[in-house]
């Protein structure tokens, strides 16, 4: 049986979950993954999971007050990894 951990120990949560809380699809994490625009991740054991904290802050971050903010919002270009590209 699992005992109950620190209140302060953060609560991960899978992709399906995390898209749920998100409102969107799991593909739509998934690319946001391989092109460095979505929210932090941890990989535990091969696993990908998120922090609500995480997902929280990275909505937080997407707050605009017009749409003008857009452009100066947007993420620089990086390389993406050959895994994401090989579908």
């Amino acid at each position: 049986m699992q005992q109950k951990t620190d209140s302060n120990w953060p609560r991960f949560v899978r992709t399906p979950e995390a898209a749920r809380l998100l409102d969107l699809s799991p593909r739509t994490l998934e690319k946001h993954r391989c092109e460095g625009t979505g929210p932090i991740y941890r990989k535990l054991g091969g696993r990908v999971v998120y922090s609500v904290t995480d997902l929280e802050a990275w909505v937080e971050a997407a707050a605009r007050h017009s749409t003008s903010e857009a452009a100066k919002a947007r993420a620089k270009p990086t390389l993406i990894p050959a895994a994401c590209t090989a579908r």
